[in-house]
């Protein structure tokens, strides 16, 4: 059980060069892998993409993969002496002829074009492939500890208010069985201070309060949530990516507990059914974040 969020960095070195590989990941509803390669690695973000989508079914996944050439990164900018030159030659040259100032300041000439800019040695993709990889792997086994940590403990969260649900649903079936006889007391009170009292086995006042019990019964309900909780539990001791299935049987959740709500006409049991969606919401809210 993986969270979709998580972080990784490797390292990997190549004679002089260090390649370094961050990945990083957030909650989408497919997989959607974004790879930030050198230009004269293009070829190989298939490979990276295949690699990532191996180790996840979903989220957004960056990858960004540098490369540092002895103590200077070779992706950073930098000062192109000889542009600076040229530029410098030119301007004195121009300066002496018109007979002017020829100052000029450091910031001026970094805004030049061709003074900054990024001196890399292109690297040979197949060559290079066996350090990315390597270097790739560690980041990806660090980012995968993470997510299964995170998803550890989303687990123990859900767990908790799987409990609290089920606690829920023991008070509504003990509360379920005493609203036909609410009913039937609060009819009769209503009779009799209308001044129409009526024996306890009139037959409209049994016919009354049967069709009620049929209507206001939840027992189906019940057994579908118990049902709906021995699922939910089995999905997150499963070991599989589980966040689609979790959310689709949420849904079912909430559905049997809004009908057990519009259902009984009991103040105790709607109480507990608000308290029940509280925290299906909740869960919801972290299986959000589920593989």
């Amino acid at each position: 059980m993986n969270s979709m969020t998580g972080f990784g960095r490797g390292e990997a070195r190549q004679g002089d060069r260090l390649w370094q590989v961050e990945c990083a990941s957030v909650n989408r509803k497919q997989l959607e892998v974004v790879v930030n390669l050198p230009r004269d690695l293009s070829t190989l973000e298939g490979e990276v993409r295949n690699r990532v989508a191996t180790a996840c079914s979903r989220g957004r996944v960056q990858v960004s993969i540098k490369r540092q050439d002895g103590e200077v990164a070779s992706d950073l900018p930098q000062i192109r002496e000889a542009a600076v030159e040229h530029y410098l030659a030119r301007l004195f040259s121009l300066a002496g002829r018109l007979g002017i100032s020829a100052e000029i300041s450091m910031s001026e000439l970094l805004r030049l074009p061709g003074v900054l800019g990024v001196e890399a040695e292109e690297a040979n993709p197949e060559e290079a492939w066996p350090a990315i990889r390597e270097a790739l792997d560690a980041a990806l086994n660090q980012w995968q500890r993470m997510r299964a940590a995170e998803g550890a403990h989303l687990r123990e969260e859900i767990e908790g208010r799987l409990a609290t649900i089920e606690s829920l649903l023991d008070r509504i079936a003990e509360k379920a069985p005493q609203v036909p006889e609410l009913q039937r007391a609060a009819l009769r009170q209503r009779l009799e201070q209308a001044g129409l009292p009526l024996p306890l086995d009139d037959e409209r006042l049994v016919k009354e309060i049967a069709l009620f019990a049929d209507r206001t019964d939840v027992s189906e309900e019940l057994a579908r949530a118990a049902s709906h909780l021995k699922q939910f539990r089995a999905y997150l001791a499963s070991g599989e990516p589980i966040g689609r299935s979790l959310d689709f049987l949420l849904q079912e959740f909430f559905r049997e507990f809004n009908t057990m709500g519009s259902k009984c006409n009991h103040a105790g049991i709607a109480h507990d059914v608000v308290s029940a969606k509280t925290e299906l919401e909740k869960i919801r809210e972290q299986v959000q974040n589920l593989e």
